[in-house]
């Protein structure tokens, strides 16, 4: 199964491997921190099963695609993955594991406080959850496949109300990440001096995911074609997890329940 769109980054599109590997490396981080009964929200097609199943006595991953599901049940026959519309977690009992990871999913979330409520319900006393979004101090144009995006504080703030203790860190990056990222900004800047309305902004999410789409696809491409080293060459090592929230491409936090 192939779910090949900007917003699922690919592993097997050589265009999107500075996405990807960003994407690998909150899985790559999450390692130290994983213990015993593991659930993952949002597994997606996978990409980080294979990294954290050695750290976890058990692992359940959940997603809202039934085909996805199929699909990691035929890879991983002996691990445990449900289809799930989530919050809130139905049939996920109090209590019950030690670690819960959602990378890049609490964006797409609408009621994002009962989502991060339900993962402090299910984590057991003295859990954790390592949670990944976009910093949006760092968002080229509007996603339509977000409901939102986070400042460090805004998701901080949101944290603190629910959990006992936030560490909050972010995904960064060295010199050849950012030239990438200045380089992808300056390209997107040049398709958006069309946007003269301000329309990524004025019209329904719905609308726009189609031409967000092509023309992101096509600026990958694009990026790919003129920055062949930086694109091929980058890998989850040039993305750094950092101290302060407010230099990360991504906002990386660890969530804790006394």
């Amino acid at each position: 199964m192939a779910t090949y769109t900007t917003e699922i980054a690919s592993d097997k599109l050589i265009s999107d491997n500075p996405i990807h590997q960003r994407l690998l490396k909150a899985y790559i981080a999450a390692q130290p921190l994983v213990s015993g009964k593991l659930l993952e929200i949002g597994c997606g097609e996978g990409r980080g099963v294979e990294i954290l199943l050695p750290h976890a006595s058990e692992y359940l991953g959940i997603d809202k695609i039934q085909e996805v599901i199929d699909s990691l049940r035929q890879k991983f026959p002996k691990v445990n993955f449900e289809q799930a519309v989530i919050p809130p977690f139905h049939g996920i009992e109090d209590n019950s594991y030690d670690t819960v990871v959602s990378f890049q999913v609490i964006e797409h979330i609408k009621n994002d406080k009962l989502f991060l409520q339900e993962i402090y319900r299910v984590l057991k006393p003295g859990g954790k959850a390592i949670i990944s979004t976009p910093n949006i101090k760092h968002t080229l144009s509007r996603n339509p496949w977000h409901v939102r995006e986070y400042t460090p504080k805004q998701l901080i703030d949101l944290s603190e109300s629910i959990f006992d203790q936030v560490d909050s860190k972010g995904v960064g990056g060295n010199e050849k990440v950012w030239s990438y990222h200045a380089a992808n900004r300056r390209s997107v800047q040049k398709i958006m001096r069309f946007d003269i309305f301000n329309l990524q902004y004025r019209l329904p999410a719905a609308v726009l995911r189609m031409p967000y789409e092509i023309l992101n696809r096509r600026n990958r491409n694009k990026l790919h074609k003129q920055q062949i080293s930086n694109v091929t060459e980058i890998t989850h090592e040039d993305y750094p997890i950092v101290e302060d929230p407010e230099l990360g491409l991504d906002l990386f936090y660890i969530l804790h329940k006394k």
